[in-house]
């Protein structure tokens, strides 16, 4: 497989310094390495390059840096729609909200390959808010909403060429919800499983189920991985850190599923801020996790055909 590593160093869509350095911390813990030992190729085409600010109105929310933000989700899809023309791209953040930039642009190539775009969102939160229910202003919480086509982002974040379809997105390792995220989520087909779900029923069947529906609609699947879908106690590097999330065998078997599928054609990595790390642990846990997803298993498995 091509491998293509893009850095997307933002972090102005939270309020903790430190995740811009998320790309770095992955590269210099190995990643490339990683997965040309995994028999891919590998090519880094660096950072996007840091946009000039959009000109827009103010925006009557408090919203912070919501014009740099929205620069750097224009600049994010245009080099997401370049890449995916061939290969894996990997997108290295930086905060969640580089997923409003990569997602469209993979959209857009989807739609003109007349491919439906599937999204598997792992988080502990749902990003599902608009520019107008946020209440804290930190835009890492709306791109999920935005990518769906949820109002209010006219005017400010760039247009959409193909929103994303709800009923192809499943968010998986939900924990922190806010009340209008709730409500909005309560009347879309977006899927949700949260973590009570995969206490109840486990991580795999309700993975495979989705995978199914993929399969059957000859989709392509991106995978947004926030690393704070990953329990703080593995992961303490990430700036909003949840108790009670996903355990490291639960976190394996899900990109062990993902890579036997063969239906992963995109990754996001994200929110990782390496100066709240410990020793490069959750650096490592993400190698490892992405390794899994693209093929390392304890015994060879087949992946689908």
């Amino acid at each position: 497989m091509n491998c293509k590593l893009i850095s997307v160093p933002v972090e102005q869509g939270q309020p903790v310094p430190g995740c811009a350095l998320g790309p770095e911390a992955l590269k210099g813990a190995g990643l490339a390495a990683a997965l040309r030992e995994l028999g891919h190729e590998v090519v880094d085409l660096g950072a996007v390059p840091a946009p000039q600010p959009r000109a827009m109105p103010v925006h009557r929310n408090h919203l912070r840096f919501l014009s740099q933000v929205s620069a750097w989700i224009e600049a994010t899809a245009e080099m997401a729609y370049a890449a995916s023309a061939d290969g894996f791209p990997i997108f290295l953040g930086g905060d969640h909200s580089i997923s409003a930039g990569s997602v469209s642009g993979l959209s857009r190539r989807a739609a003109e390959q007349d491919r439906p775009l599937f999204v598997l969102w792992m988080d502990a939160h749902s990003d599902f808010h608009t520019l107008d229910s946020t209440t804290s202003g930190n835009l890492h919480g709306v791109p999920l909403a935005y990518l769906c086509g949820l109002p209010d982002f006219e005017g400010y974040f760039p247009p959409l060429a193909a929103p994303l379809s709800q009923e192809r997105v499943c968010i998986l390792g939900l924990r922190s919800v806010d009340k209008a995220e709730r409500e909005a989520l309560a009347t879309s087909p977006v899927r949700v499983h949260d973590m009570s779900a995969i206490d109840r029923k486990g991580i795999g069947p309700l993975l495979e189920t989705f995978l199914d529906e993929v399969r059957a609609a000859n989709g392509l699947l991106h995978v947004s991985f926030d690393v704070d879908f990953l329990d703080p106690q593995l992961a303490p590097g990430v700036g909003t850190p949840v108790q009670g999330g996903v355990t490291f065998r639960e976190a394996h078997l899900a990109m062990e599923m993902l890579y036997e599928s063969g239906l992963v054609t995109s990754l996001d990595v994200v929110e990782l801020n390496p100066t709240l790390d410990e020793r490069g642990r959750t650096a490592g846990l993400a190698i490892e996790l992405v390794g899994s997803l693209l093929g390392k298993t304890i015994i060879g498995k087949k992946r689908a055909a």
